[in-house]
């Protein structure tokens, strides 16, 4: 008897090493290099656990294989801070305690920067926020084009210009993904207003498409390395983006190379055929309806779970898409929780609330200050006016709704620095609730004063205030900057028009203030001496609100979009594209961009319209002058690159930075091309008095346009001119240059 017992023991020990042997984790063996350990791992998985881990598992999960050592894959959003968790299956918070964050200023505000080596900090604050959270796959950042201000997620993305765009989003993957965090860029593409998203079918030209809505993602995909893509919810050529053949098989993976992940947003996916055969690599979201609740648990009934393994096992389908979409799957997670070379991750540190105040420092943009009125004098008495002067901003808007430890409101940031010398008048009225999928602002708007008796309380403060102070703008409510729908209207909402032209009556000193993701109506603005544009600052709005207005902070943003005086100035709404038609009998609507490439202030140019405010635009506390362009060489060859020098001057009193732009204009093509276009930009900080020369360099690429009669990249032999400025409507030099 003990015999038997000592030889089952012995027999159990011995078979339970076998089965370690045989499902040693793979990623024990780490001299092996990434793809060798993918396929080691392929080889190993059950049909059953291929399957598992293209899907979700629950609301931002989806399986590891736990027999082979792979965690479970964890996605969050948003591009701006690491969201709170929601419940396994519910949209609804967890109720955790310890999943705050610092809120980063909105992505308008970082494009409006116009500095990488911040969008590289950002990437990487946020990154580490991530990382202490257990985050493998940060759903952003968006770079979408701004094709209308009435898009409601605009305040999500980095401005019109592709070129722009490009710049600020590779430091952005690349600073990310240095802490083992992956960055899923979107939305892929063409996803330009909210509206009827998930009925949109978007006609572009092959042109527009190349020139204007993907150079952004190319070079996520090809200089920042991204390993993650999220498809749009939109169509384009009658096909879902998130099972795509032309966006996602011909261009993005077979075209550009890209090795990564596709994943679908939440509720894009809609059939299994063209999930697995049209680039579709790991489906969240789908539910019933897509959004909502639909049958709990639902997860094995996704397209691409147990339908997909239905028709491997009919023989509709081989296992060779299967395995590509592992292999992709596999790839990204040894990138990530599978990477034990990552490093320790924190949560709301100083350094990340120093980033976030950084770049909100210099997204802020001086958009008009005549007489010099900004930045305050000394002792001023100042009446802050309006809702947004403390509304908290960070809760709401969609997907990039956040938990922030903390947010400093522009009320409390001025009455942190001026003290009593501040004094608070509502204004107006807008959205008094604060609360989204759970989480709460704790804040108590509610006001029942009528529009008149608030403006009344305002004009009367305002008569003995040396400065007015208006914060104003939009908010994160539906139909304003927030996802799912579009704005309604160009102009301001509640009653601020009548605000602002009563204020000026009776004070000279009126400072408006937007708090926005977009460009509104102004119909006062030549009775305004000051504007600035606020956007949606984060954790630290208030502090870098009152840095600027006092003064201990010189504004340097410069717009990342041209601010139209009124919507038809727009390209998609002069042409009547916006929001497009509704097919007969079908759940569908064509949105043809007849604009074309004329996006922004190519429109303007081509039709010679003057902008409230430029692409570019942004003014500072002292004055810079331009002086001495000149070129390295007056012809170059197609392989070659070709620099620019520029002396730039802080001709004021006090240091300030300044951003020069470098557009390029084509003298003769053999197509129609914009009049010109943004093709290098370098923001420089000069002390008073400083002089410095700064060097802007462009190859062939910046001479190039997509020529759709032979489809592809053209740059043609002939006359062209450098064009540098600061802002698309203040040139300064123009430098010509032949391309032999």
């Amino acid at each position: 008897m003990r015999k038997a017992i000592v030889t089952f023991f012995l027999t159990t020990l011995v078979m339970g090493l076998q089965a370690q042997t045989l499902d040693k984790p793979v990623y024990l063996d780490e001299s092996k290099d990434i793809e060798t350990r993918v396929e080691d791992a392929l080889r190993r998985m059950t049909l059953d656990e291929k399957i598992a881990i293209i899907h979700a598992q629950s609301k931002f999960s989806s399986a590891g294989v736990k027999r082979l050592g792979f965690p479970d894959l964890w996605t969050d959003d948003g591009p701006h801070g690491v969201r709170p968790d929601v419940l396994w299956d519910e949209w609804e918070q967890a109720g955790q305690t310890n999943d705050s964050c610092v809120a980063f200023p909105a992505l308008t505000c970082l494009a409006a920067t116009w500095n990488p080596c911040l969008s590289r900090a950002y990437g990487e604050s946020l990154g580490e926020e991530a990382l202490y959270r257990n985050k493998n796959v940060m759903l952003g950042p968006g770079i979408n084009i701004n094709r209308t201000p009435l898009n409601g997620r605009n305040f999500e993305y980095m401005g019109e210009d592709p070129w722009l765009a490009s710049r600020m989003v590779v430091p952005y993957v690349q600073g990310l993904q240095s802490k083992g965090v992956a960055a899923c860029v979107k939305h892929y593409a063409l996803n330009n207003d909210e509206e009827y998203r998930h009925q949109v079918n978007v006609i572009v030209s092959d042109r527009a498409l190349r020139e204007i809505y993907l150079p952004a993602f190319h070079a996520a995909v090809t200089e920042g390395g991204a390993w993650a893509i999220m498809g749009a919810y939109n169509l384009y050529k009658n096909q879902h983006n998130c099972h795509n053949e032309v966006l996602l098989n011909r261009i993005l993976k077979q075209e550009w190379g890209f090795d990564g992940v596709v994943i679908s947003d939440w509720g894009g996916t809609h059939n299994t055929l063209e999930a697995v055969k049209n680039g579709l690599d790991l489906e969240f979201g789908t539910w019933t309806d897509g959004l909502t609740m639909g049958a709990t648990n639902a997860y094995d009934n996704y397209y691409m779970a147990q339908p997909y393994r239905q028709l491997i096992n009919e023989g509709k389908l081989t296992t060779s898409e299967l395995d590509e979409k592992v292999r992709r799957v596999l790839r990204l997670m040894m990138r990530t929780n599978m990477n034990r070379q990552r490093p320790y991750g924190s949560l709301c540190s100083e350094a990340h609330y120093q980033v976030a105040r950084k770049v909100a420092q210099e997204g802020i943009v001086l958009l008009k200050n005549d007489r010099q009125v900004l930045p305050f004098r000394p002792n001023a008495r100042v009446l802050v006016v309006g809702e947004n002067a403390i509304k908290m901003m960070t809760v709401g808007g969609g997907s990039s709704s956040l938990k922030a430890q903390h947010e400093i409101s522009p009320l409390q940031g001025l009455r942190e620095r001026l003290a009593d010398k501040v004094d608070y008048a509502r204004g107006y009225v807008g959205d008094t609730t604060g609360a989204y999928n759970g989480v709460t602002t704790g804040q108590d708007l509610a006001d029942k004063r009528s529009a008149s008796e608030l403006i009344a309380e305002a004009v009367e403060k305002a008569r003995n205030a040396d400065y007015v102070v208006v914060f104003g703008g939009l908010n994160k409510s539906n139909h304003q900057d927030c996802e799912g729908h579009d704005r309604k209207e160009y102009g301001l909402p509640y009653a601020q028009d009548e605000l602002v032209e009563a204020l000026v009556k009776v004070n000279k000193n009126v400072v408006f203030v937007n708090i926005s993701g977009n460009a509104v109506a102004m119909p006062w603005i030549s009775r305004v001496p000051a504007v600035v544009q606020g956007w949606f600052l984060g954790s630290e709005a208030g502090l870098a609100l009152a840095d600027v207005l006092t003064g201990e902070v010189n504004p340097s943003g410069s717009l990342p979009f041209t601010w139209p005086v009124r919507l038809e100035d727009c390209g998609a709404h002069a042409t009547g594209s916006y929001p497009g038609t509704w097919r007969t009998n079908e759940r569908v609507i064509d949105e043809e961009y007849k604009e074309d490439i004329y996006v922004g202030y190519r429109w303007a140019d081509k039709n010679r319209i003057k902008p409230l405010f430029a692409f570019g635009h942004g003014l500072s506390y002292t004055t810079f002058r331009m002086d001495g362009a000149t070129a390295d060489k007056r012809e170059i060859a197609a392989d070659d690159s070709l620099s620019f020098t520029v002396s730039v001057t802080n001709t004021g009193q006090v240091a300030g930075a300044t951003t020069i732009q470098l557009y390029v204009a084509d003298k003769k093509c053999s197509l129609p091309r914009p009049e010109k276009e943004l093709k290098a930009f370098k923001k420089v900080f000069l002390q008073p008095g400083e002089q410095r020369d700064v060097r802007l360099t462009i190859g062939r690429s910046a001479l190039s346009f997509f020529d759709d009669r032979i489809q592809q990249w053209t740059a043609e032999p002939g006359d062209f001119e450098a064009l540098l400025g600061f802002s698309a409507n203040d040139i300064k030099k123009t430098v010509r240059f032949r391309l032999k």
